[in-house]
């Protein structure tokens, strides 16, 4: 049976059973912390303590403002075209639950999720866990299990306090820091630096992918004693247009493909990859075949993913400024099209003004709408926005969920127009659900 909802959090009595399905865990779970985010390891550690589940492979562990994705998942294609057996933790997920975790390229199916979730009611006793926290446990608990040779693990938010900061990493990686998530991790630079460089470790390597990093990401790595190599200055690329040359800690590589994730951005994310697998490598070899298979291969559903068919369709999360400019360049990028109409939705703790003056340069037409939850903004906010920062009237459309905005942005769209759907992983998901043409996630590498 599914979870009883309007219980109190963290209450469980004897008589009611534990949740059979994954649909009813997942209700469950947000039910057991009063707040949604609650940052801070003790609670999580405690549970830790006693859950079964000791990590014993070579972890990298990646935060960062923007890319954190991308560069998981190159780090995953690669190193499974080494033919390496890897465990991916990320989050948040589009269209299912058990895309944050993968095991071999694989999700983790419903049945795994659950008794992973079972295992950590077992240890958890009174304490509370936000959804977060349980879902990070649970993953740790089946990567235990599965013993992986390699652990790529996605920071949720910030670092210091993020439960993913249990497992010590072998390399950390920050992919860049900017501004987001500022009532968690404060408003400047170095507040969320600081808490971002929170996942270094002593004696350990950080890679870090800003080429301007904060003076607080200086300050930890030299505070906690980790060795820190900085893009740029430790490490780098040179774009060749058809393809590109890396420079890092144990030499070059040339020659190398441009990576299947679209997006010149994406050459900083995959030098950071190589990088931190450079510092892996006594550990985990890799040759230059599987660099060249994994950057060919690698996919991630929402990060300037083009729909098949007419009028183009490009979706991508960026819901912050930092994100929307390399949105906003890409676009820019590509080839004509007559029209481009935006499908936006944004969260209310977003900098949605930032976001649009990113990319109002590039779009002609707003179809903006509301998104769900307690964080969801609506798209009356959104139209207030883009009147403010000068949009016409007559070039803004709300609607009640984005799914509609999708439906009216293609039903107005002629052919060779281009449609983008940006502003929230929420956007972006409903948006997938609502298009036939939406990409299957990719299939596992066959076994050797």
């Amino acid at each position: 049976m599914g979870y009883v909802p309007n219980l109190p959090p963290g209450y469980v009595p004897d008589s009611l059973p534990r949740p059979a399905t994954l649909d009813g865990w997942l209700a469950y779970l947000e039910t057991l912390h009063p707040k949604a985010i609650a940052l801070g390891l003790d609670r999580v550690r405690a549970v830790q303590a006693r859950l079964d589940a000791p990590i014993e492979c070579p972890v990298v562990t990646v935060g960062g403002t923007n890319g954190k994705g991308s560069t998981c998942a190159m780090l995953e294609s690669i190193l499974r075209c080494a033919r390496y057996r890897t465990g991916l933790y990320s989050s948040p997920h589009l269209l299912r639950y058990n895309e944050r975790v993968r095991i071999d390229g694989a999700e983790a199916d419903d049945a795994q999720l659950v008794a992973a979730f079972n295992a950590v009611e077992d240890a958890r006793g009174d304490v509370p866990l936000t959804y977060f926290e349980h879902g990070t446990l649970a993953a740790l608990w089946l990567f235990a299990r599965a013993r992986p040779d390699a652990l790529v693990l996605e920071v949720g938010l910030g670092g210091r306090l993020d439960a993913v900061n249990l497992v010590d990493a072998d390399v950390a990686v920050l992919t860049s820091i900017d501004i987001d998530h500022v009532e968690w991790l404060g408003p400047t630079r170095e507040d969320i630096g600081r808490e971002k460089a929170g996942i270094f470790r002593a004696a350990r390597p950080a890679v870090c992918a800003d080429p301007d990093p904060p003076h607080s990401v200086l300050a930890a790595a030299r505070d906690a004693g980790a060795r820190l190599f900085v893009i740029g200055r430790d490490y780098g690329y040179v774009d060749e247009r058809t393809q590109w040359r890396y420079r890092g800690p144990l030499g070059e590589r040339f020659g190398l493909p441009v990576p299947a994730l679209r997006g010149a951005y994406q050459l900083a994310n995959a030098a950071t990859a190589l990088a931190a697998l450079d510092l892996l490598r006594d550990r985990l070899p890799v040759d230059a075949q599987a660099v060249r298979e994994g950057l060919l291969a690698v996919a991630l559903p929402g990060r300037f993913q083009v729909l098949p068919g007419r009028p183009v369709t490009v979706l991508d999360v960026a819901h912050n400024p930092h994100a929307a400019r390399a949105l906003a360049g890409t676009l820019g990028s590509m080839g004509y099209h007559p029209q481009t109409l935006a499908v936006c939705g944004m969260l209310k703790d977003k900098d949605a003004a930032g976001v649009i003056a990113a990319l109002r340069p590039r779009v002609d037409r707003w179809f903006v709408a509301g998104l769900p939850g307690a964080r969801g903004g609506s798209g009356e906010a959104l139209r207030d926005t883009l009147r403010e920062s000068g949009v016409a009237a007559t070039d803004i459309r709300v609607f009640a969920d984005v799914g509609e905005a999708y439906a009216a942005a293609r039903g107005t769209a002629g052919e060779a127009d281009r449609i983008v759907v940006f502003g929230s992983f929420l956007t972006v998901a409903a948006a997938l659900s609502a298009s036939r043409s939406a990409l299957p996630c990719p299939r596992p590498l066959p076994k050797t």
